[in-house]
């Protein structure tokens, strides 16, 4: 996905897939992108042995300089891994291996299908208080392309 984020008080912009079998987090979780309180976050949720979430997830801090321009991300997902870049920056890479419910299910989320969600929430528990932004805002997407190995 090529875009522009707006990093304003209580803007919580996002890029991420569900898979499609299971109740959350057992269904899994990327966060190919998600912006909130001055973070840029790269993350990958399964199921935990207390039937939470367990993240496996890093962040880099961004300013309005960096937001004020266009944006590569990326997500290279296979049999072995999940990786997550910005501007072919590695923001976190995990195993499928690490990445199977801790039910005792031995369901991994991530071997199965998954669908695309691209939002702007607002204000909520991580996107904070908007009450000092002016509105409109915008999450500008310039594309999203999926490809896949045959």
């Amino acid at each position: 996905m090529r875009a522009r984020i707006d990093v304003s008080n209580g803007m919580w912009p996002a890029w991420w897939t569900l898979g499609i079998s299971k109740p959350w987090p057992a269904n899994g979780e990327i966060d190919i992108m998600e912006y909130y309180r001055g973070k840029l976050l790269a993350n990958i949720a399964c199921l935990d042995s207390n039937d939470k979430a367990e993240w496996f997830g890093n962040t880099k801090p961004v300013d309005t300089v960096w937001a004020a321009q266009f944006h590569v991300w990326r997500m290279d997902w296979d049999e072995d891994y999940v990786a997550l870049y910005v501007d072919d920056s590695l923001m976190n890479k995990v195993t499928l291996d690490k990445l199977v419910n801790k039910d005792g299910s031995s369901f991994n989320p991530f071997k199965q299908p998954h669908y695309m969600l691209l939002n702007l929430a607002i204000g909520g528990t991580n996107g904070g208080d908007p009450s000092s932004t002016s509105f409109p805002k915008k999450f500008e997407v310039d594309y999203v392309r999926v490809y896949q190995k045959k």
